[in-house]
């Protein structure tokens, strides 16, 4: 258990510099102490909403006394007099005088690359149901590598609903609250064909696009058709790692997508295929070649080369060694993370027949899902 030793003024009040059991010293700037004081005059005891705006701490804010009581550190701010306390443990959990990450495509703690050597992470669709613990758990495992699977769910219409309802909401986009994915006459998309699928993200032309995809199955007696998905995080190291410069054009430019195959549905959106947040976290993939459209945000003299760059994260991207496989039996589903993982299709013959459904979801309702069930069963 690191703990709190002492803690002294430095540049006139303006910050204060804490030192631990670890060794090490975090500092804090009085500013920002005072803007995140835990105190119910500062934030609501029942939602944790803070009450004020910067604009009621005064600019001039500084720490004019500062005392450890126990497990907490006790700062009186001028000019205004006000005394609150820190507890130690909130004050090391949210330390930001830390080494911050440098490299392009850093990726935080919570998140693991993979390849097609990783075991599928699972559950049974009773268990997620009734068990708060294996739900906990594989919630855990979608936002660590961005996928998991379900097996034994009912087979019934509409099913993949009580999935969703575990953790969130269904999405609704033009394709409707869900959608269905078996061949078609005159489909509006190629997904409702017997065409094998190479690895993609879905809507990369919706702005913000879905971040969870669910696909459910109540038919798969057609040869073939197995789900395939793919780490896109794992395949962007993959290109830093062989061609950094190409990893940062595809990184720095923007590509176009689109979609108009439904009467009165015109979407586009224009982001870079790998995302990167300003301090360089890796945070999104979108990649899908049947939706690209003309790109023409990249300058003439870097176009070959970004060419270049794309053509080597498609091939990574195809790569064998990258993606799972798994045929899906009727009752189970899987779950993507949208804005990480790829999924692809194996085509299927028209022998037998083969019927999932579909629906989007969003990533924070199953983070604060996860967040309230590790708060209340800790951690996996």
């Amino acid at each position: 258990m690191i703990t709190l030793q002492s803690a002294e003024l430095a540049d006139g009040g303006a910050h204060i510099a804490t030192a631990w059991s670890d060794g090490r010293t975090r500092r804090f700037h009085a500013i920002w102490l005072r803007d995140n004081a835990q105190d119910a005059a500062t934030r609501d005891p029942g939602n944790g909403q803070r009450l004020i705006t910067l604009a009621d701490v005064p600019g001039t804010t500084a720490a004019s006394h500062i005392a450890v009581e126990g497990d907490a550190l006790s700062v009186t701010f001028a000019p205004d007099g006000k005394v609150t306390r820190f507890a130690a443990d909130w004050l090391r959990d949210h330390a930001y005088d830390t080494d911050m990450p440098q490299a392009a495509s850093w990726l935080g703690a919570e998140v693991e690359t993979w390849d097609a050597a990783l075991p599928v992470p699972d559950a049974r669709f009773d268990d997620l149901k009734a068990d708060p613990v294996t739900r906990r758990n594989w919630l855990t495992a979608v936002r660590r590598y961005g996928f998991a699977r379900l097996t034994g769910g009912p087979v019934t219409d509409g099913a993949l609903f009580q999935v969703v309802d575990s953790f969130g909401h269904v999405r609704e986009t033009n394709y409707g609250r869900h959608f269905e994915v078996r061949s078609e006459v005159n489909p509006t998309n190629l997904a409702y064909t017997g065409l094998g699928l190479q690895a993609h993200t879905d809507n990369p032309y919706r702005d913000p696009v879905p971040t969870l995809q669910i696909l459910y199955c109540l038919d798969n007696s057609a040869t073939g058709g197995d789900s395939m998905v793919v780490d896109g995080f794992r395949a962007a190291e993959r290109l830093r790692e062989e061609d950094e410069a190409g990893f940062m054009r595809l990184a720095s430019h923007c590509a176009r997508f689109s979609y108009n195959g439904a009467q009165g549905v015109n979407l586009t959106a224009r982001r870079p295929m790998i995302e990167l947040a300003p301090d360089g976290e890796l945070i999104g993939i979108r990649f899908n070649n049947r939706s690209a459209a003309p790109i023409t945000d990249v300058p003439f003299d870097q176009m070959a080369d970004y060419y270049r760059a794309y053509r080597r994260l498609a091939e990574i991207i195809d790569d064998p060694a990258m993606a799972i496989s798994f045929k899906l039996a009727p009752g189970d589903s899987f779950i993507v993370d949208n804005t990480r993982v790829l999924h692809a299709r194996k085509g299927f013959s028209g022998a037998g027949s083969r019927w999932l459904q579909g629906c989007y979801a969003d990533k924070d309702g199953l983070l604060s899902t996860l967040n309230a069930l590790e708060a209340a069963h800790g951690t996996a």
